[in-house]
């Protein structure tokens, strides 16, 4: 499942899609557009470390403090220029909310509910293992 990321003002296309590339457009204003890897409702777990969790809301690039990217190790500090995903995430144990850089993600085929308790108050778990928003609540 992926996400269409738009960008926040009216943007015209200067250039197509790279073929090799990331889905990426360019647009005035130097705005782009980017496909998201991964969906809203979609499972996913950390590249390097142990936890997973629901996506719930997508960022089309870093908005979170400074601080808080600084942080991060400078050698695993991740780029500000790709989308991040606002996650209910577990560990083996607790529950929190995570946000984390799309490289930084993987699927999780692992077809185990998330635990996390907003997840029901928000989500329904479908057939394949992936979350459907609830009606009527926005991200």
């Amino acid at each position: 499942m992926s996400a269409v990321v738009t960008c926040d003002m009216t943007c015209d296309l200067q250039t197509p899609p790279a073929v090799d590339g990331p889905d990426e457009r360019e647009y005035q204003h130097g705005m782009k557009l980017r496909t998201a890897k991964f969906g809203i409702g979609q499972v996913v777990r950390h590249r390097k470390f142990s936890f997973r969790g629901v996506i719930f809301d997508i960022d089309p690039e870093f908005s979170n403090t400074e601080e808080w990217w600084l942080s991060i190790p400078e050698a695993t500090r991740p780029g500000k220029d790709q989308p991040y995903y606002h996650l209910y995430a577990e560990n083996a144990e607790t529950e929190y909310v995570a946000y984390v850089s799309e490289q930084n993600l993987l699927p999780d085929e692992s077809g185990e509910p998330v635990r996390h308790p907003d997840v029901e108050a928000h989500f329904v778990r479908n057939g394949d293992g992936a979350y459907q928003m609830k009606q009527g609540r926005p991200n």
